[in-house]
């Protein structure tokens, strides 16, 4: 174990923090200038470690703060850190930290970051080897010199010091003072003793006259005790009569007011069934006048459904007249149509036919012709040229000029192909569109059909809904009902509860419960009263026990009860004891087992979390049959007793009794107020449920009521879509023949552009094949032939168009009347023989189709129906409630004169009980004044009551009157003499007994305080054998050629052989033929010395030179250290005054001892280059800015500073 690194700040000149680096575990040197804070740094460690510091005044406190400039240093700590890898430190970790922290008002230690106490670090320290008796592990400034300068005598007391005879000596002045007071309690025994036999010899002569004092005054006492034992016989007897007479009245009082009881809860139970009745009455009048009101809105309903039954039935007749004439006309129409369709289906095709034979004729006819008219102009064409290059030019020009118009033509013939497409496109859409139009025509029937079943379906769910929401709101409104008698009802239990508490309290609870609720609470769990249940034959005997406390509140914890009383407090809201189960600690009770005793917590029914809040108010109190049983366990077991009465035994003697008033029970208000509360709450939660059932019964009705809308309007636009659909109808019939004639046009346009191509195409061919003939001015024999048959073919050709003209004319003529026939006429006077059918079959204004009203119709007389039935047995309901509350009236009034007569009755036997109270109230003071008589006389001598038994009472009170005369005689005589010469014997005893064991334990006192002096002469001889060895040891190291040692200085009458003796002993080590002496004949101890030579004769200390002095005094502080070591030592420039030989031996012996098996750790400081050179590690101390700082230096740094300071 070794000092690893100290902190420290504001101690002394160290005012910042300094942290200085770790310690070697060996050898550490510190240097620095004087006045830089070397010393206050070996301060600041005896400040943590040693006792040098202790019971310091505030000054002495504030002399140890840094004073400089600047801001003021209010507190200073110093802090150790110890390496305890070997756990000399019996802590189990690799460090141990101590601090000490020191202000103006405060002196603080801390042991590992913890509080610590000033003894627990010292015992610390002790069990690491840090001896409060040899304090030299370290070694301050100036202790060398003192040791240099001591006396032989001084230096015998550090011997024992050293050696530990402190404790001894403690004990034995201990020992000592015991000694002492043990002479002086002998002393005052002796003292009592003498006075006691003084006191004995003077009570002997007053025993006789006090023997004829006592024979009288035991006939006194005798006679005394006939009279008033047979005053007490006779209060007892009268006082059994009383009882006897109050115990049968007492019962018959039981059985009226039992009987006041039955009656009363029957008043009640009568009274609750006729208001329960009422308000039958009146939830039943509430349901008659809705039912009353429901009827006559579907009576309204039912007229104005019947009037659009008539009318629609009259109406009947008409349409079907109308009818029979439209299938006729349809009829009609159809048939027509179908053969026009026929005619024109017959018809197409050979129009068709023809057409295209037409077109095919007139292409050959327009080839023809145009092969004619080449040939013609070819043959005018060889006259204008005169050779075959002119022609060829002339037909390339042609060609290229024919280019352009081709290809115009090839454009056109391609956006007629495109117009073609497109109209077919949109003649087949709109023939598409045509048809689903026809199929929604033709199959509005049947969708009128759904969608009247739809609007059927819809308005049964909304009737079902609106009924769902009539009984709701009956539901609603008998609720509204309960819920305004529930709180008038609860107010009237608030109220009559009130009254059994005080203001303030009523105030609280209602303040609690609010609390409770708006602060989300749970830990508050009710009053005491709330939180249990009781049978009614005890209930007024845990009324009288529990008093107040049933308003009490018990809570979980005391913070819960701390923060509702704030709330109370900052509200002005009353005032509540509260009960925090945390902290109720109940007494145990002493309940006895027997059967005239029953525990009152046996009697209640609560929850066991709440246990200790009952133990704590009926803990204590047990159930009797009566009140002198309730008295005698209150004395015997230390309880309350209570009779079921409400009688009660306090366990501190008090009696509580009398007549209590049933009717003011505060647990029947109570559970009447719990009663009603729990019934509002539950009527107020039934009613927020049933106003949102309703409000979701709303929203349902208006979404059924928005879906039946919608429907009707779809089926009113479903009805009134016929027009627009026929115009559509039309309009796109019309557009479909536009587009079939414009297709036919382009159809016809492109039979031409195929034609101009044609002959376009055929002219060049006849340029080109020309540009390849050889030239010649007329056409060749081919050429004729060819024109010659042309001739013929073109004529034929003509002939044959025009034929095929004329027929397809006439096909077309009769066609296009057909179709116009179809179109303009016959397929819109089918449309509109339709409409009319749908029209037929549509609504009568807005009330809907016959069918509709007829079953709405059935639906309102069936509710007619339900409700006349249920106003029938609503009625029943009525005149048998009126019936029974008219009986349950007349029960009232009789029960209620019964009760009277009981409660007269009750209040006569309670006046002859409060008469009897009071008369056994007289006989029980009586009894107690003649028992305090009786116990006055003391004990009785034996056969006093039978020596008077058969004596008259006159003659017994006159032998009294006579004995009393005499005894007057006695006045002077000491009655307590007998007495007295007892006490005293017995304090002689006693005093005797205590003298012996004061004299057996001074004897022990005084072995005592041998056996401590001889250990102390064995410590303190064993203690000088040892130092003086190890002293001889060390100064032979340290001065080789010298020698050296201590010598013990005795008193005057001893001879020299003796010291001569001792001292061999001292150098040896031996006691085995050393005679035993008492330390006492020790004057000193002596140092004797060579320096020179292990022979030539010593010198004492006094002769040596002040570095010889200082030498010696080191070796005696090694040798102690030797002794006692310690795990490191702190020197303070200890060579100053040494040789530069001997600060080389000493460096040498540290450097030796710190390098052991055992080594120790050292840290000094010096202004000498000796032990630096053996030094582990060197410490600079600067001072700089007013304030000290500890730095490592190396070696050479610290030799320069030595040196520099040198010169």
């Amino acid at each position: 174990m070794h000092i690893k690194q100290i902190i420290i700040q504001g101690f002394k000149s160290y005012k910042d923090q300094t942290v200085i680096e770790p310690f070697s575990p060996k050898h550490n040197v510190i240097v620095g200038r004087n006045g830089s804070g070397k010393s206050n740094f070996f301060a600041a460690i005896r400040f943590v470690l040693s006792d040098a510091y202790t019971q310091m005044g505030r000054e002495e406190r504030g002399a140890l703060l840094h004073e400089g400039a600047g801001a003021a240093v209010m507190s200073a700590f110093v802090e150790i850190i110890f390496d305890n890898s070997d756990d000399r430190f019996p802590t189990g970790k690799n460090e141990v930290v101590i601090r000490r922290t020191i202000g103006m008002k405060k002196d603080e230690y801390s042991l590992d970051r913890k509080n610590a106490t000033k003894t627990d670090v010292m015992n610390l320290l002790e069990s690491a080897g840090f001896s409060r008796s040899n304090p030299y592990y370290i070694v301050p400034q100036g202790r060398v010199t003192a040791l240099t300068n001591m006396k032989d005598n001084e230096r015998l007391i550090l011997l024992k010091e050293v050696a530990g005879t402190q404790v001894y000596e403690a004990r034995r002045t201990e020992s000592l003072k015991i000694m002492t007071e043990t002479n002086n309690k002998r002393e005052k025994i002796d003292e009592l003793l003498n006075y006691i036999q003084e006191r004995l010899t003077e009570l002997e002569e007053e025993k006789e006259e006090l023997k004829d004092y006592q024979e009288k005054d035991k006939e006194r006492r005798c006679l005394q005790y006939t009279i008033d034992h047979r005053e007490q016989l006779a209060i007892a007897e009268e006082l059994e009569n009383l009882e006897e007479r109050r115990n049968a009245g007492a019962e018959d009082t039981g059985d009226s007011e039992e009987r006041f009881r039955q009656g009363d809860r029957e008043l009640a139970e009568i009274q609750a069934e006729i208001s329960e009745l009422k308000q039958q009455i009146d939830f039943l009048n509430v349901d008659k006048k809705q039912l009353e009101t429901e009827r006559k809105d579907n009576s309204r309903a039912k007229a104005k459904i019947e009037i659009d039954v008539k009318n629609l039935t009259d109406g009947q007749s008409a349409a079907q007249q109308a009818r029979s004439q439209y299938q006729s006309d349809l009829h009609s129409l159809e048939t027509s149509i179908q053969q026009h369709e026929a005619e024109l289906a017959q018809i197409t095709p050979e129009y068709d036919t023809k057409l295209q034979e037409e077109a095919t004729v007139k292409g050959e006819l327009d080839s023809a012709e145009a092969t004619r008219q080449r040939l013609y102009a070819k043959q005018g064409r060889n006259a204008r040229f005169r050779n075959k290059r002119e022609r060829d030019d002339w037909l390339r020009a042609e060609i290229n000029n024919s280019y352009p118009q081709l290809a115009k033509v090839k454009a056109v013939r391609v956006q007629n192909a495109e117009d073609i497409s497109e109209l077919e496109k949109d003649i087949t859409d709109t023939e598409n569109a045509i048809a689903q139009l026809r199929e929604q025509l033709e199959g509005r029937g049947s969708n009128n059909e759904t969608m009247q079943a739809q609007i059927q379906e819809a308005k049964s769910e909304r009737d079902r809904l609106m009924d769902e929401r009539k009984e709701l709101w009956r539901e609603d409104a008998k609720l509204d009902s309960v819920l305004s008698n529930a709180s008038n009802e609860l107010r009237q239990a608030e109220q009559e509860l009130s009254h059994t508490m005080d203001q303030n309290t009523s105030r609280g609870l209602a303040a609690v419960r609010r609390i409770k609720q708006q602060h989300k609470l749970e830990g508050i769990y009710g009053t005491l009263a709330e939180l249990f249940t009781v049978r009614d034959r005890y209930r007024r005997a845990v009324e009288v026990t529990a008093g107040q406390s049933l308003f009490h509140y018990v809570v979980d914890n005391d913070d819960t009860a701390s923060k509702v009383i704030e709330i109370l407090q900052r509200e002005k809201a009353g005032r509540i004891t509260f009960m925090p189960l945390n902290r109720l600690r109940p007494n145990p009770s002493n309940v006895p087992s027997a059967n005239d005793a029953r525990p009152m917590m046996d009697e209640l029914q609560y929850d066991p979390l709440y246990e200790q809040a009952f133990k704590q108010v009926f803990g204590q109190t047990v159930i009797c049959p009566n009140l002198t049983i309730a008295g005698q366990y209150a004395r015997s077991h230390n309880l309350n007793g209570v009779t079921l009465d409400g009688d009660r035994s306090d366990k501190k003697g008090a009696f509580t009794g009398g007549s209590i008033d049933s009717k003011q029970s505060r647990l029947e208000a109570v559970r009447n107020v719990s009663k009603w509360r729990d019934e509002y709450n539950t009527h107020k939660t039934r009613s927020v449920e049933i106003k949102k059932t309703l409000e979701k019964k709303d929203q349902e009705i208006t979404r059924a009521v928005g879906n039946l809308q919608k429907l009707e309007q779809k089926r009113t636009q479903q009805e009134h879509s016929y027009g627009p659909l026929l115009q559509e109808l039309r309009s796109k019939s019309n557009d479909v023949q536009n587009k079939k004639d414009t297709l036919d046009s382009k159809h016809r346009a492109s039979t031409k552009i195929e034609a101009n191509m044609k002959a376009l195409t055929d002219q060049q061919n006849a340029h080109e094949a020309e540009i390849a003939s050889e030239f010649k001015k007329a056409l060749s024999r081919h050429e004729e032939t060819q024109l010659e048959n042309l001739s013929s073919t073109v004529q034929n050709l003509r002939q044959q168009y025009s034929d095929l003209s004329s027929a397809r004319s006439e096909l077309e003529s009769r066609k296009a009347i057909l179709e116009i026939e179809l179109r303009e006429n016959l397929r819109p006077r089918l449309d509109q023989l339709r409409a009319q059918e749908f029209d037929d079959r549509g609504p009568v204004g807005s009330r809907g189709t016959l069918q509709e009203s007829q079953a709405e119709l059935k639906r309102i007389n069936a509710r007619i129906a339900t409700v006349e039935s249920k106003l029938t047995e609503l009625d029943s309901s009525l005149e048998s409630a009126a019936a029974r509350i008219q009986d349950l009236q007349t029960q009232h009034t009789t029960t209620k004169a019964n009760l009277d007569e009981i409660a007269a009755s009750i209040e006569k036997s309670q006046k002859r009980t409060e008469k009897s109270i009071r008369k056994r109230r007289i006989l029980t003071v009586q009894a107690s004044e003649v028992s305090a008589r009786i116990r006055d006389l003391g004990i009785l001598p034996h056969g006093a009551l039978e020596k008077y038994e058969r004596t008259k009472s006159d003659a017994v009170v006159k032998r009294l009157h006579k004995v009393n005369e005499a005894l007057k005689k006695y006045g002077h005589v000491n009655k307590k003499a007998f007495e007295q010469y007892n006490n005293f014997t017995q304090q002689r005893e006693t005093l005797t007994k205590r003298r012996e064991e004061l004299d057996n334990s001074q004897t022990s006192i005084e072995e005592l305080i041998q056996v401590l002096d001889q250990r102390k002469d064995e410590a303190i001889e064993r203690t000088f054998k040892q130092v003086s060895r190890e002293f001889a040891k060390v100064f032979e190291k340290l001065v080789p050629a010298g020698r050296g040692r201590l010598v013990i200085q005795r008193k005057a009458d001893r001879g020299v052989e003796e010291e001569e003796e001792e001292q061999v002993a001292g150098e040896d080590g031996g006691g085995g033929g050393t005679r035993k002496e008492s330390v006492e004949n020790y004057t000193g101890v002596g140092i004797s010395v060579s320096f020179n030579s292990k022979h030539d004769d010593q010198q004492r200390i006094q002769q040596l030179s002040g570095g010889q002095k200082s030498l010696c005094a080191l070796a005696l502080v090694f040798a102690i250290q030797q002794c006692d070591p310690a795990p490191f030592y702190l020197f303070d420039e200890i060579d100053a005054n040494l040789d530069a030989q001997y600060r080389t031996a000493v460096a040498h012996h540290l450097r030796d001892i710190s390098s052991g098996n055992e080594g120790a750790q050292f840290i000094c400081t010096t202004f000498r280059p000796e032990m630096l050179h053996v030094a582990q590690k060197c410490y600079g101390v600067r001072y700089e800015k007013k304030s000290s700082n500890v730095v490592v230096v190396s070696r050479e740094e610290a030799l320069n500073f030595v040196e520099g300071e040198k010169q």
